[in-house]
């Protein structure tokens, strides 16, 4: 029993300091760049979760991308370029303004505003018709004797 237990340890920490030191850099550099870069980049099956902390499959792919990015010298920004290019701007956490984006913030602003205006332009239109005026009065009044003189008939 105790050999079990002996062997299962050693198999289990083997396993975490595998798993430590799957990542190996040049520099401490590339360490701080393959950080940085993992933490920005956004899981695209997970989509709520960064690919440093995501176990998806293509998180693990992206991460294993990123490390070789990293030791070919690439910059943080040739990274994030390459991985917008391959799939697009919602990977990356911190997307740039584009007339795309630009659409998705301003339509529903428009659309709120075009409907406040319509709301108070129909508002002040039917606050116009419901003002009455002596003919209007008038009419009513002349309406009414009408049907009072059929009622008796």
């Amino acid at each position: 029993m105790k050999y079990i237990l002996v062997v299962s340890m050693l198999l289990i920490s083997g396993m975490v300091m595998a798993e430590q030191d799957r990542y190996q850099f040049d520099n401490n550099e590339q360490a701080q760049r393959f950080a940085e870069l993992t933490k920005e980049l956004r899981c695209p099956k997970c989509q709520n979760q960064n690919i440093a902390d995501s176990d998806a499959v293509v998180a693990k792919d992206l991460r294993e991308k990123v490390l070789a990015l990293v030791k070919e010298g690439k910059s943080k920004d040739d990274v994030i370029e390459y991985m917008i290019d391959r799939y697009g701007y919602f990977v990356h956490y911190d997307p740039p303004v584009t007339p795309a984006t630009l659409v998705l913030w301003v339509l529903p602003v428009l659309i709120v505003v075009f409907g406040f205006s319509s709301i108070i332009f129909r508002q002040r239109k039917a606050a116009v018709k419901q003002t009455w005026s002596e003919q209007d009065e008038a009419l009513l009044a002349k309406l009414i004797a009408q049907n009072e003189r059929q009622e008796q008939i």
